[in-house]
């Protein structure tokens, strides 16, 4: 099971580390008899912040404990991994101030579609096709940012930090945070070059996602802060909502954060303001980021998991008429039925059916971002740990994500 496996790499690193148990407890905030039973198998790693939390004491990233990037299970999956080195290569060759000047590159215009093309697949979870010669497409907009005349130079920049945004999306579906935290960078870099407020933001926020999962919390919230400082006067009743959807995300990253360290007080301020600003944007997309009424509730429901009050809230909105109608894209959907998966597995056993059906559907929507969640592994597993009987649903999904 995968919980076994991720308990063992706990203790070895542990012990590699010189850190006896219980002072490895002490710095988690947690008790040495549940972090026994981590080790041993005997609990599961079902909340994010816990699995941030233990590779921070450790000094260990997230992925040494979960073992990401997993191998391709099907030949989607092999595709979508395949992106990953030229992504990694183009990112690593050119910078902002120095490219290959010889290289042949394509007007920026064309580069631009390609870039927004790609994130449109990026948010239906299409990795393979966002991140198909998406190496090529960041080298030549670095190029043309380097190179080109003014114009040709802002036009190349707004397009590379959508490209950018693909590559961080991509990397951290499929488990390289790594890659994933260089693109964020260059994404923020790209941005602040144009001194763009709003495009920095959603960059920033998506930057933050990232180093929260690499366990960097305190570099995740200081990028947040220094972004929301730029869109902190951001009109969310203007024509260009932009800058307040982007603050509304910083907002939800930030609330994301405090849960995740159990704070759920400055959660639920972070998630009141974002609130209040969907209230008055309405449903948007901007670059993709759904930012909107149906998006806040949906992260609401992602707090309440990470704060052990899961069941409650998946009652409250699945109790709504269409509750994921506003989510527009097939990243936001799964992610909201893998959330809702995650709260109905802490009602002990009770709603074992319920979370079961989410799951599923949450992987026929999305299946990449289902099948490379280490968080998704583990709540099948214990699904599959209480199950009374075989049922073909859940034996399906074992296929499918490789558990078992």
């Amino acid at each position: 099971m995968d919980h076994e496996q991720i308990g063992a790499r706990l203790g070895t690193i542990r012990r590699r580390r010189g850190m006896s148990m219980a002072y490895a407890a002490s710095q988690a905030g947690i008790s040495k008899p549940y972090w026994s039973m981590l080790e041993n198998g005997q609990r599961r790693f079902e909340k994010r912040g816990l699995l941030e939390t233990l590779a921070g004491v450790l000094h260990c990233a997230v992925s040494d404990l979960t073992g990401e990037p997993y191998l391709p299970g099907d030949r989607e999956s092999a595709e979508a991994l395949a992106t990953l080195p030229p992504i990694s290569a183009a990112l690593h060759d050119s910078t902002l101030d120095d490219v290959s000047r010889d290289l042949p590159v394509r007007p920026v215009d064309h580069l631009a579609g390609l870039a927004a093309r790609a994130n449109a697949a990026s948010a239906d979870s299409r990795y393979g096709l966002a991140g198909r010669a998406l190496g090529d497409l960041l080298t030549e907009l670095h190029v043309h940012a380097v190179t080109g005349n003014t114009d040709t130079r802002r036009a190349a920049l707004r397009a590379l930090t959508e490209a950018c945004i693909v590559a961080i999306g991509t990397a951290r579906t499929l488990g390289n945070n790594d890659l994933a935290a260089a693109a964020a960078q260059r994404a923020q870099d790209a941005a602040a070059r144009l001194e763009d407020a709003a495009l920095g933001g959603f960059a920033a926020m998506s930057a933050s996602i990232v180093l929260g999962r690499m366990g960097a919390r305190n570099g995740a919230r200081r990028t947040i802060s220094a972004a929301l400082n730029a869109v902190s006067d951001a009109d969310p009743d203007k024509a260009d909502s932009a800058p307040a959807e982007a603050a509304g995300m910083l907002h939800l990253a930030s609330a994301q954060l405090a849960a995740k360290s159990n704070d759920a007080d400055t959660a639920r301020t972070h998630l009141d303001l974002a609130a209040e600003l969907a209230d008055r944007t309405g449903e948007r997309s901007t670059l993709h980021y759904d930012f909107g009424p149906a998006n806040v509730q949906a992260w609401s429901l992602s707090l309440a998991v990470e704060l052990g009050a899961g069941p409650e809230r998946a009652e409250q909105i699945t109790s709504r008429e269409r509750y994921d109608s506003g989510l527009t894209s097939r990243e936001r959907r799964a992610a909201l039925h893998f959330d809702l998966a995650r709260a109905y597995t802490q009602a002990e056993g009770a709603r074992d059916n319920d979370a079961v059906r989410h799951l599923d559907l949450a992987d026929q929507v999305a299946p990449l971002r289902i099948r490379h969640d280490p968080i998704a592994h583990e709540v099948l597993a214990e699904l599959d740990m209480r199950a009374r009987r075989r049922a073909w649903e859940l034996d399906s999904l074992k296929a499918r994500l490789r558990v078992g």
